[in-house]
């Protein structure tokens, strides 16, 4: 037996284990990935690019466009803060209500568009966005919840300590009645938005085009992390590690709901219990 022939047995071992290792995560499905025609596969990446463009790709253009305007105002980083959600009309509770219910409501309009595109293909079923699995979803998004929600406030105090982030203001908004109701509601339309789009409508489309899982979540991830950018340096490597654990563990289930659920929780968390804790935690400002 020559030592070439010894170690074809050994390669084939490792290729058999990859393939064991790839199955099991399901990252490749040769039915995702149907043959499409040139005219089909330019009309598909022009649909991405339109739903994003009219959406998240055009908040990470601002946030970039906002970045350079914080790394060059005259003080560092960590001196400046954002707020997340805040009162639109000072003074005017009624008015202020009514304008932040239109925003949110036209903040998931893009939702919309894609489940619409979805449907045109027959492909609303692949990201996995209904009731079938209603107990599983949950507590697969409280895991994820708890996991990244905790991993993710450590990882801002190093950011921001280190002076590439800014200070985040989760919640400026007036003490009134719907004060709580609007900050869950704000929370649930950052879980729709981003998990409809950047997890669940941008995975499945570019899974169809053929992209390697590996390229696919990259992308997602850069996507949302771009769109942080406003939150500094920081911002975008949390989001962007966030869009890989989310973009891996729904490729293994193929279900949106869990990663909606999950970012949910964690904005409704933060939003809350920074309107509570407030003014009564040093660290808080």
């Amino acid at each position: 037996m020559t030592p070439d022939s010894r170690q074809l047995p050994a390669a084939d071992e490792d290729q058999n284990r990859i393939s064991r290792t790839v199955a099991r995560l399901r990252l490749t499905r040769p039915d995702d990935s149907p043959e499409l025609t040139r005219r089909e596969r330019v009309l598909l990446r022009w649909e991405i690019v339109a739903v994003f463009a009219v959406s998240l790709g055009a908040s990470g253009v601002y946030a970039f466009v906002s970045l350079i305007g914080s790394l060059t105002a005259q003080h560092s980083l960590g001196s400046q803060s954002v707020t997340l959600n805040g009162s639109q009309a000072p003074g005017r509770p009624v008015l202020d209500l009514f304008l932040q219910l239109v925003s949110l409501a036209s903040g998931v309009a893009p939702v919309v568009l894609a489940f619409y595109l979805l449907a045109r293909s027959d492909d609303t079923k692949a990201i996995g966005v209904d009731r079938s699995q209603p107990l599983r979803d949950f507590l697969r998004g409280a895991g994820l919840a708890a996991f990244i929600g905790g991993g993710g406030l450590g990882l801002y105090f190093i950011a921001y300590k280190s002076g590439i982030a800014l200070n985040v203001v989760a919640e400026n908004e007036p003490d009134i009645w719907w004060r709580y109701p609007i900050l869950l509601l704000s929370a649930l339309q950052n879980g729709l938005l981003e998990e409809v789009l950047v997890t669940g409508y941008l995975l499945t489309r570019l899974r169809k085009l053929g992209v390697r899982p590996e390229y696919a979540i990259a992308i997602s991830a850069t996507i949302r992390g771009s769109y942080h950018l406003y939150q500094g340096f920081g911002g975008f490597i949390g989001n962007a590690i966030m869009g890989i654990i989310f973009g891996t563990f729904f490729l293994r289930w193929r279900r949106a709901t869990p990663m909606i659920i999950a970012h949910t929780l964690i904005d409704a968390v933060a939003f809350i219990g920074y309107a509570l804790l407030v003014g009564h935690v040093s660290w808080l400002m």
